[in-house]
């Protein structure tokens, strides 16, 4: 299977779980609003029952009512009622071909859902806000073509009463419809904190503007957590036959083998079911896993596995994530003495077969639970009772473990860090010499066990992304003007002045990246007094008090903060006139002109495809193919860049140490006649993405080896998305760095 087919497995596999719990009746006739190869028509197909799929004007023909009158037990419609102009006829003809005690399942997205009130375009129209004013703009004229509109809980409620459906329950959908991973019964609220759980969609990211999974700890408060629901799955029937289903979460994005369902029942008992055969494995390691753990003093949740389903009970306790946070907000120091706890609870889980030698590498646990996180725990008389430990890795460092404990605590919650720096846990439990490696070996386990790399160009067309979501939502604190002078025109009065950078963390490496050499700086500033003196890119880091050393029309500041409000009060109050806002998202002009050099032989009048092309590489132990790749390269653009890796770039993200120094590699790519320019490849910033924003190149080129490659065809498909391309060539099989390096070092041996 291909890896684009792969991808599109996973997402069918996404879709699926809106309906992958549901317990239909076996051999039961169902009826299917839609295509054969949808998604879920697909996954009901694979099931012991008979299933018939058509369009909703073929399900209300007169001809095929009477045919198929009364002849189906369940009938499910998603996104469908909505594009219908007269959705009670609908209804009412579904209704007809449902058997008395048949099921209608519907679902349909909440047009005051709170994906709309942070930005998000209506589905139907493509505008903002259509839905909640009630689509009275939408299609106010008559040349507007009806295309779909969604329903408010009561717009659908009295459509279902009118068309004979007297019993129904809602149940709320998250994100939506298309990414269903939880589900939520209308008498149910959620016992955990959804900002570590959800990732939230929407049908236009780029319009968002407010961040949603942080908010539905105050909607769930306010009583709103059901009414704001993006999305409903809502089932009709006899009231005796619905579903005692509370609530639902699904990982359908871990494919076949790792995809698991999890069903909360009206009964008090929890169900973890495997979404495919291949799952079922999955189900038999947690079972053993929750024996182990317990055989060894550790508390955790009753667990069996019965008929190929691990069985729970529910608990009626706070999640210890939950937990913890109110202790931190309350009482510091028993937090501190909670979680130090939780530490000897992961020290406690397998046998220590090399102990702490104090060099930062911590503990080895015989076997590591990497999910032994207070996200998987409940808090019950003073006891961290755990569950879900699904994962367990032989010869694990227990310092990893316990930096996931501390990672997913904080979660990036800005509130919590201000209580307790989250380097202050980091000092305490000893993972400041390795962190890096710790948070390396986190992100290898979430993106294999999510498949974000295989999922990234899905992910990134409909998840928001946090600098747009930045960007966007400093248009609205200013006026037209305001924005245009304080975010765009930012360099406006910098010839001429000495450029002063306010702070020194990632916006200001940014900025430094990416345009330092255009616009050369003469300081940096900072709050932080602990900074005073040191050097940032060879730059010193002064305090607030090198304004009063400079007169006003000297100098112009560029705030690289991403909360800015502070320091843009705190420069008025300096005097301070001139300053702009860096906003590391946006891109902004470059100074660079390349001069286009007209390769020899070529006739004139004869453009090449590409204006400036550019390629990326160590070129390490330089040979043939990246000759060739260059040669071919000139071959089809008039100006070549190539972007060298540093010294400092390989051991961090190559792991290994060059064979030839940085100047030595970027001087023998310098002297190709092929290359003309070389560039130094920002160590932090060292994606394709960033290099198009320094550059803007018309195409990058790139070995076929990377052509299947999920990140390089994500970022492929963002060049052409910014009106770039991106060409592979043929790898050179015969020699590349890595051969040339393993024989060199075999002789040496």
């Amino acid at each position: 299977m291909s890896s684009t087919d792969q991808t599109q497995e996973l997402i069918n596999g996404i879709k699926r779980g809106l309906l992958q719990w549901y317990d239909f009746e076996q051999n039961a006739k169902v009826l299917y609003i839609g295509e054969r190869t949808d998604a879920l028509a697909e996954m009901l197909m694979e099931r012991p029952l008979t299933v018939v799929c058509v369009s909703v004007e073929q399900s209300c023909s007169n001809g095929w009512q009477q045919e198929h009158k009364g002849g189906f037990d369940y009938l499910i419609a998603v996104e469908a009622l909505e594009r219908t102009e007269n959705p009670e006829h609908v209804l009412q003809s579904w209704r007809s071909l449902l058997q008395e005690d048949g099921r209608l399942l519907l679902g349909m997205n909440n047009r005051f859902g709170i994906r709309y009130f942070c930005g998000d375009r209506d589905p139907y129209t493509g505008r903002n806000f259509d839905g909640i004013e009630g689509y009275r703009r939408a299609y106010d004229k008559k040349e507007d073509v009806f295309r779909g509109r969604c329903y408010s809980r009561d717009e659908i409620e009295k459509m279902l009463r009118a068309a004979g459906w007297n019993a129904f329950q809602f149940f709320s959908v998250l994100s939506d419809l298309h990414n269903p991973g939880l589900i939520y019964a209308e008498d149910y609220l959620p016992n955990e904190d959804l900002a570590n759980r959800l990732f939230p969609t929407y049908n236009y990211p780029d319009a968002v503007f407010l961040e949603e999974a942080p908010l539905y700890e105050c909607l769930e408060n306010n009583g709103l957590f059901h009414k704001l629901a993006n999305a409903w799955l809502i089932e009709c029937g006899p009231k005796e036959a619905l579903c005692d289903v509370l609530h639902v979460t699904c990982s359908m994005e871990r494919g076949r083998e790792s995809a698991l369902c999890t069903v909360i029942r009206r009964t008090g008992i929890v169900e973890k079911r495997a979404a495919y055969p291949e799952g079922e494995v999955r189900l038999e390691k947690l079972a053993a896993h929750a024996k182990e753990l317990k055989g060894r003093g550790i508390p955790v949740v009753d667990t069996k596995l019965e008929g190929g389903v691990c069985v729970m009970p529910q608990i009626q306790a706070e999640v210890g994530q939950v937990y913890l946070k109110k202790l931190l907000r309350t009482e510091k120091e028993r937090f501190l003495q909670e979680l130090d706890h939780f530490r000897d609870l992961i020290l406690q889980s397998s046998d220590i077969v090399e102990s702490d030698q104090g060099d930062g590498e911590g503990a080895i646990l015989r076997r590591g639970y990497v999910d032994m996180v207070p996200l998987n725990s409940f808090y019950i008389d003073g006891e961290f009772v755990f569950y879900d430990q699904e994962f367990c890795e032989e010869n694990y460092p227990a310092n990893a473990v316990i930096s996931r404990m501390v990672g997913t605590f904080y979660a990036g919650n800005v509130e919590l860090m201000k209580i307790l720096p989250v380097e202050e846990l980091y000092e305490r439990y000893g993972l400041t010499k390795q962190q890096e490696r710790w948070q390396k070996m986190e992100w290898a386990f979430l993106t294999d066990l999510r498949k974000e790399r295989e999922l990234r160009i899905y992910h990134e067309a409909c998840r928001g992304n946090t600098e747009t979501i930045y960007a966007n939502r400093q248009r609205m604190n200013f006026s037209t003007d305001e924005y245009q002078r304080l975010f765009v025109d930012i360099f406006r009065n910098v010839e001429g002045r000495k450029l002063i950078l306010f702070g020194s963390g990632h916006f200001t490496k940014k900025f430094l990246a990416m345009y330092g050499q255009d616009y050369p700086v003469y300081a940096i500033v900072d709050n932080n007094e602990h900074k005073w003196g040191q050097e940032l890119e060879g730059i010193g880091i002064c305090p607030p008090a090198i304004f009063e050393e400079l007169s006003g029309g000297e100098y112009k500041v560029l705030i690289c903060i991403k909360n800015y409000l502070s320091v843009v009060r705190q420069l008025e109050e300096l005097g301070v006139k001139e300053y702009g806002i860096f906003d590391a998202g946006k891109d902004y002009p470059r100074k660079r002109n390349p001069i286009v050099r007209t390769q020899a032989g070529a006739a004139e009048g004869e453009p090449k495809k590409f204006h400036t092309g550019y390629i990326s590489g160590v070129f390490d132990l330089f040979h043939i193919g990246h000759l060739n790749m260059f040669k071919r390269a000139k071959e089809q653009c008039e100006y070549l860049i190539v972007g060298v890796v540093s010294d400092e770039g390989v051991r961090k993200y190559k792991e290994v140490e060059p064979f030839v120094p940085y100047e030595e590699r970027a001087e023998m790519v310098r002297s190709c006649r092929y290359v003309d320019e070389v560039v130094k490849i920002p160590l932090e910033f060292r994606g394709v993405r960033e290099a198009y924003q320094m550059y803007h190149f018309d195409c990058q080129f790139s070995g076929s080896d990377y052509r299947n490659n999920p990140d390089w065809l994500a970022d492929k498909e963002f060049l052409e998305k910014h009106g770039s391309e991106m060409v592979f060539f043929p790898y050179t099989e015969s020699t590349s760095s890595s051969k040339l390096k393993q024989l060199i070092e075999k002789r040496l041996c």
